[in-house]
């Protein structure tokens, strides 16, 4: 792991102190608790429903356990045929390249890992996982995830990266970051010219809020864009953060703007420790009803949500088929207007 300078513990921050995170040791003796300057510059401690702050800071709702949560709700460890290895779909796979992030949201998926065990993947474990590459041809995506892979040195990343290209199956890679938006100025020349040698490759990054849309986040998703990375999107929908029409159209407008395109609009995965910012399906589909009929398609991401005991994926669409009649089919638009199709 590359050393990290600018990160801190919320240990060593003022916000310790704030009546909101009376409980911070009681919540990070379960889950760890970290963010950048940076990031942490961004929370405005007079606000007290700062969406920065309830995407970082601890808080004992964390503790609430429910019947139908799990701390591995997408069944990662069922579908892990190597270490460290995720193989559900059949033409893509995802590595975690470690468990370490410069930021732990409170709202991960991964909280059962990420920041507990701060090892990077050994040379055996990625030799391993060539092995399996090399003996499911089918394979021809893979994602480098974790943890964040550009926390890692750039030495270090790239001899993953390589290591995975030299699998002549394997025709794109993607890396899984969130550290243009909370850590930017690790985005670096040299990173960027070095993840270039491995194009094509793309970058899925994750905003959340317009407020992380800053010049700093935006400077270092366009050093990867000017050089023909392509950027994506995958934000969470979080209760009290995002989950309102106008928040995210102005978040999806800023990421349109800034070139990277909004790709996913997760909802918030059934895990253990987040149910205070878990939001209604159908608010989501609202949400989607309204960005449909208010911003241009290019700024519409895909809403999915991550079906319970590995199904995967699942695209979900606010409902703009009415009725079938014969060759008559009612349909409505996101005004609640509707018109008859006719079938040829």
């Amino acid at each position: 792991m590359r050393d990290i300078p600018s990160v801190v513990d919320f240990e060593k921050s003022t916000l310790k102190s704030d009546p909101r995170i009376a409980c911070f040791g009681t919540v990070t003796a379960v889950y760890p608790a970290r963010v950048t300057p940076y990031y942490l510059s961004l929370i405005d401690p007079q606000d007290f429903d700062d969406p920065i702050a309830k995407m970082v800071v601890p808080d004992v709702r964390e503790l609430t356990l429910t019947s139908f949560t799990s701390s591995d709700p997408l069944h990662e460890a069922q579908e892990t045929p190597v270490s460290r290895l995720v193989h559900r779909y059949r033409d893509r796979a995802l590595v975690l390249a470690t468990y370490y992030c410069a930021v732990v949201c409170r709202f991960c998926t991964r909280k059962r890992i990420v920041a507990k065990n701060p090892e990077t993947i050994s040379d055996e474990e990625l030799g391993r996982i060539v092995e399996y590459l090399w003996n499911h041809p089918d394979i021809q995506d893979v994602i480098v995830s974790g943890g964040d892979p550009l926390t890692l040195s750039d030495d270090r990343l790239e001899y993953i990266l390589r290591t995975l290209r030299s699998v002549d199956s394997v025709e794109l890679l993607r890396i899984g970051t969130r550290v243009p938006v909370v850590w930017p100025n690790r985005v670096t020349d040299r990173l960027v010219s070095m993840v270039k040698q491995f194009s094509p490759i793309y970058i899925n990054t994750h905003f959340n809020h317009p407020k992380e849309l800053t010049a700093e986040a935006i400077g270092a998703c366009a050093k990867f864009i000017d050089t023909g990375i392509p950027v994506n999107n995958q934000s969470v929908l979080l209760a009290g953060v995002n989950d309102n029409y106008y928040t995210m159209e102005q978040l999806v407008r800023g990421l349109v703007k800034a070139r990277i395109r909004p790709y996913y609009l997760y909802q918030c995965d059934l895990v253990q420790g987040v149910e205070h910012l878990r939001t209604p399906l159908q608010r989501g589909l609202d949400i989607m009803d309204f960005l449909r009929g208010n911003v241009d398609g290019l700024a519409i991401p895909t809403f999915v949500v991550e079906g319970p005991q590995g199904l995967g994926k699942l695209p979900l669409l606010p409902d703009y088929l009415v009725a079938v009649n014969g060759k008559e089919t009612c349909l409505r638009n996101w005004r609640g207007e509707t018109g008859i199709y006719y079938d040829p």
